[in-house]
């Protein structure tokens, strides 16, 4: 039975503490190597914290606490005629605290997840945690402060107690307070997508840029000109590089940022239905606020924070997580060459009423049994594991826009999409279907029918599904990462373990590190993906900027392999270009992680670039050892890994709009041998607009003491398969 944690050394020791009765000293945790040291203190009733990096300040002071109402300690039967809810002042957890009490603990020990960019992790902290009494109010509440060499994580915590049993979060007010006017590199503050490209600014310049950014999207509610979204990456004057995140995202609502006066992020909760920002029953515990510092950018890309704040593996039997590498009937939607649906007679669609059989095709439906036969083939030809099939259950119809309840199904396919037939075709080539759910953001619905759904996949050997949430939320007003919607979604994970199903959840909240706990959460989307490049192109430099951001809570389903640019070639009405170069699209594979890594264009295209198409064949999804090799965000990035349990390594360098020579050292190869390295690189002349399909792959012999100078095109790359030599 292969087991999710593998522990070296773990102990907590109590180096001082309980201390009862009031404290007057300023309180501090130093990181394990004594690089970064953590300040605590209250200050007139308000409990601050601050945060040095080597003596140099990274959070200035900083204010925590939560704005709360509704406590009662109890109900009694009398109360039940009163139509007032039961109110406390608003300040009810930011101020009038005494500090009582101060532990401190040591953690170190080293854990094995059940897949991942490395074999094996480190989890090295020192931990103080601190008890906070408000006096006029008979309660307390804890602050857990976790210091690693790679930076912070706090959280609050709720015990439960007489006076403080439910209550409700009017916000929290959590302080990130910036040294000065930095640099960011952010996302809008948005609660119900994180489809936006990054953008690079001074802090004094967020809110000019975002009132003259255009945020249309399919559902959007920006909340402020000064928000933004987590991760969120910071370069300082000085030179070092900070990430905000939280992790450990569960039964709490998500949080964003809000620049207020002075240079000061404070978090910002989305709302639930009725405005408010969350729902608590002591005990209880928030996310993580994490707060990561390196001296490099390669220093954030190596964090393991978010993983570590997370609790350990929950599925004591975790042989059926697999990590796979798929093809989809896909592609050709999103670029309107097909269609998801299935006729066009129909001006609506009643699920279990609505007669398909008497109705005639539009002749665009993409998922028919001819076509993703076609794809199961390809897959079965090259090694691929899986095939993802889009638009096979009827409902598509009128799935958009119309906010509608009972939208799917998810059991009934339609009248050209042969379920058994598929399954036993895909079954006798050694491939596995990927079963997709659409919601239409219809929550009730899909909880509903999720027992019968996931029994289906079951059924058909379906081991895992791409669910997706597109369009505004059912019920109306609430939001994609309210606390609603995050338990939702956690629902659905949880149910899923249980059928032994791995979940790949798009337009869902960003992932905090959850993976770890529940590692059947293959995959998110939660960003701008490849499906971009067909709604008119994403910026070159997009990229480049995922693995600092987007990435740092967890793995992305990018959809990565366009091999055409044009979009006009397979839909005449569309005039969108892939910003990309073929080889830009190779080095994907390797700078952007992922378990679950698609070849998202059609098989014809990739039959004409057989030769490039190699190196996604050869690439695998599992990894013993990742290496930084070069890192500026928003330019370019280098990655390279080792296959898991191979002696073969795999190197990407994504670029961003300026051409540049990359520098890849390859020191990290073991010394005394000589190795044969297939280099897939841009040619001299490529460039992502006016020749992205320039390309040459050359084969030479390396070791470790090679360094490769490798031209890399505007919005281009390279890619480097590294085998021992015969």
């Amino acid at each position: 039975m292969k087991k999710c944690i593998f522990t070296l050394c773990l102990f907590l020791l109590p180096l001082w503490g309980g201390r009862v009765g009031l404290l007057y000293s300023i309180e501090k945790v130093e990181s394990p190597s004594l690089n970064l040291t953590a300040y605590f203190d209250v200050q007139e009733g308000r409990p601050v914290y601050w945060l040095l990096h080597k003596g140099d300040t990274v959070i200035r002071p900083s204010h925590l606490g939560l704005t709360i109402r509704g406590e009662k300690g109890r109900t009694d039967f009398n109360d039940f005629g009163s139509k007032e809810r039961p109110t406390e002042e608003v300040n009810g957890l930011l101020s009038g605290f005494v500090m009582t009490g101060s532990e401190r603990f040591i953690h170190d020990s080293w854990w094995e997840p059940v897949w991942g960019e490395e074999r094996r992790i480190h989890d090295s902290y020192h931990e103080m945690l601190i008890t906070l009494t408000q006096p006029a109010k008979d309660r307390y509440i804890q602050i857990q402060f976790r210091l690693y060499d790679d930076g912070l994580g706090f959280r609050y915590i709720f015990p439960q107690q007489r006076n403080l049993n439910y209550f409700v979060i009017e916000e929290e007010h959590s302080e990130f307070a910036m040294p000065g006017d930095i640099t960011a590199y952010w996302i809008p503050g948005d609660y119900d997508t994180q489809e936006y490209e990054y953008t690079r600014s001074k802090l004094s310049e967020i809110r000019a840029i975002q009132e003259n950014t255009n945020k249309a999207n399919l559902s959007t509610t920006t909340f402020s000109t000064t928000g933004v979204q987590t991760p969120v990456l910071f370069k300082t004057n000085n030179g070092l590089w900070m990430n905000i995140h939280e992790a450990a995202l569960l039964n709490y609502s998500c949080m964003h940022l809000n620049l207020e006066e002075n240079h000061v992020f404070r978090s910002h909760l989305t709302p639930d239905i009725d405005g408010t920002k969350g729902h608590i029953q002591t005990s209880a515990t928030s996310p993580w606020r994490v707060i990561m510092v390196g001296e490099t950018a390669k220093d954030i890309l190596a964090s393991r924070i978010v993983l570590n704040l997370n609790e350990p593996c929950k599925i004591e039997d975790t042989s059926w997580i697999k990590p796979m590498k798929y093809v989809g009937v896909w592609w050709e939607m999103i670029a309107g060459m097909r269609d998801w649906s299935y006729t066009w007679d129909f001006p609506s669609i009643h699920i279990g009423v609505t007669d398909y059989s008497k109705a005639k095709p539009h002749g665009r439906h993409g998922a028919t049994t001819e076509n993703v036969k076609r794809y199961i083939d390809f897959a079965a030809k090259y090694g691929f594991d899986g095939v993802l099939v889009e638009g096979w259950n009827i409902g598509w119809e009128d799935w958009f826009g119309n906010e509608k309840d009972f939208v799917y199904d998810f059991v009934t396919p339609y009248p050209d999409f042969d379920v058994e037939g598929i399954h036993d075709y895909a079954k006798s080539k050694g491939v596995k279907m990927i079963m997709h759910h659409e919601t239409s953001g219809a929550i009730r619905n899909y909880e509903r029918w999720l027992d019968t759904a996931y029994q289906f996949m079951r059924k058909y050997e379906y081991p895992a599904v791409k669910s997706g949430y597109v369009g505004n939320i059912l019920p109306i007003g609430e939001h994609h990462y309210s606390q609603f919607m995050n338990n939702h979604y956690q629902y659905c994970l949880e149910k899923a373990a249980k059928y032994h199903l791995m979940v790949n959840a798009h337009e869902a909240v960003r992932p905090t590190g959850l993976c770890r706990t529940w590692p059947n959460l293959i995959g998110n989307e939660s960003a701008q993906g490849t499906e971009y490049q067909a709604f008119g192109g994403s910026v070159p430099n997009h990229t480049t900027m995922l693995p600092f951001t987007r990435l740092i809570g967890g793995p992305m389903d990018y959809t990565p392999g366009i091999f055409e640019n044009d979009i006009h070639k397979l839909n005449p009405n569309s005039h969108s270009w892939c910003n990309t170069t073929l080889c830009n699209q190779l080095s994907l594979y390797v700078t952007l992680y992922s378990p679950l890594q698609m070849a998202a264009d059609l098989p014809e295209n990739y039959e004409r670039f057989r030769d490039a198409f190699q190196f996604i064949v050869d690439v695998p999804v599992e990894w013993d050892t990742v290496y930084y090799l070069e890192a500026e965000p928003y330019e370019y990035v280098t990655i390279a890994r080792k296959q898991k349990d191979k002696n073969a390594w795999f190197i990407g360098s994504t670029n961003g709009y300026d051409p540049r020579t990359a520098m890849i050292d390859l020191s990290f190869l073991p010394a005394g041998q000589k190795y044969t390295a297939t280099i897939y690189a841009d040619a001299k002349d490529a460039h992502y607009r006016n020749n992205p399909q320039a390309y040459t792959i050359t084969t030479k012999t390396v070791t470790s003491k090679s360094k490769l100078r490798l031209f890399t095109a505007a919005g281009g790359g390279c890619a480097i398969k590294i085998v021992p030599k015969q």
